[in-house]
This record gives structure tokens, sequence and C-alpha cells, in this order.
């Protein structure tokens, strides 16, 4: 099984940045966030097979994207739907069997090669790969007019790439949908796979306001020191 797919999830508009342009065409040192994002995985895997997953509106700013930045490589565009899940299905249509298929946030910009590598093994071995990291806050949990304190041990946060192997992902995805669906994982879990979580990054953050701008921005600076 060495066909590698990555879906880049980058259809939302990113209303909380607060900016006209959806904030996965911003740029961080004079570079869209999601050239970082696609630069990763075709540095990390010379053959893995990259699908764009952007607003309808927005396909013909990607490929001007593409072309500047990635004129040798192909790149395959879809249009997003209403919600992720619709996302990845129609990304989900250019993917074929007996395949590693990674999922992710466009706007995870930082993730690192050693996570992708991490997630790709995992998934070849398991079926899936979810990189998640422990919570460090104190955690409330709310139950209608009431919280109490959450034993923040117990806490994972998920992220993103979400990695399996296709013949899971596929018919999983086949599904309808249901509110549940927050991420890949959901999905999976619902049709009944199961999840194997792997070791996440503390600065594989998404990029959401305009302070993860600046903070992705210094951590770029940083790995440019020390790489």
């Amino acid at each position: 099984m060495n066909k590698k797919y990555a879906l880049i999830a980058a259809a939302g508009s990113g209303t909380r940045m607060g900016s006209f342009l959806p904030k996965q065409f911003l740029c961080i040192n004079e570079k869209p966030i999601l050239y970082y994002t696609i630069r990763c995985f075709q540095e990390t895997f010379s053959d893995i097979n990259i699908i764009l997953i952007l607003p309808g509106d927005y396909l013909e700013f990607g490929k001007q994207l593409i072309q500047e930045y990635f004129p040798e490589k192909i790149i395959q565009l879809v249009a997003g739907g209403d919600t992720r899940f619709q996302s990845v299905q129609n990304g989900l249509k250019l993917v074929g069997e007996d395949s590693i298929v990674f999922v992710h946030d466009g706007v995870r910009c930082l993730a690192s090669s050693e996570l992708l590598k991490r997630c790709y093994e995992a998934a070849t071995k398991t079926g899936s790969a979810i990189p998640v990291i422990r919570c460090k806050d104190s955690v409330r949990l709310c139950t209608e007019n009431k919280h109490a304190v959450f034993d923040r041990n117990k806490v994972l946060l998920v992220q993103t790439p979400q990695t399996f192997q296709s013949n899971i992902l596929l018919p999983a995805f086949q599904t309808a949908y249901k509110d549940s669906f927050t991420d890949e994982a959901s999905v999976l879990e619902e049709y009944g796979a199961r999840l194997t979580l792997v070791e996440g990054e503390e600065t594989n953050i998404k990029i959401t306001t305009p302070s993860d701008l600046l903070l992705a921005e210094a951590i770029l600076k940083i790995n440019q020191k020390t790489g």
C-alpha cells in the first residue's frame, strides 16, 4: 500500500480572522499559509497526490497559487461543500483504493515531516492515525446551568493530519451526515472503526485568529534558524 493522498481541507471562510480574504490565502513571511502546508507534504513524500479543497468561489485563486509556487507539481483542486464532511466527501471522489489518505487542515501550516511520517507509519500498521496532544490548562465541564472541574488528564486535544487506509475511510464517508461529525475521526468512529492515537505537536496550531498568524510567523522564523 504505497500510494498516498493528502486531502488539504481549506474550504472555510475564516470569519473569525476578520479578513475579507479567507485565512488560508493570507500570507506569512510573504507567502500564503497554504504554501507552507502543501510544501510540507511534498517535501516529506515526493510521490504524494495532493487534493486541495477550496471554496467554490476561490478555485481560480487556487490555480494561480499553484502556478506561482508549485508550477511543476500536479495538484488537483476540488470545490468544498457546506460542511467539512461534505468537503472531504468531495475530495474523496478523487481517491483510489489501496492507499493511505491524509486529511489535513489547510491552516495547520506548521506540521512537521516527523509528524506526517508518524501518522503514515501508524495508519499503515493499524488503519488509522489521529494526532493528539495533552491538555495543559484547567478544564471545567458544563452541563445545563452547572459547571465543575474536570480531570484534564482525561482530555486530549485533536489535531490533523488524520490519516487512514482508504479501504476504511472511503466506505465510512458514504454514510449520511450527522451534526456530531466534527472531524474525520468522529465519522470513522460512527462507522465502527478502531482509532489509533499518535503523538501530535504543540506547534501544530490551527490558524484561526490574527494572534495565531503572529505566533505562526514566530515559529517559522525559529524553524528556519534551527533547520
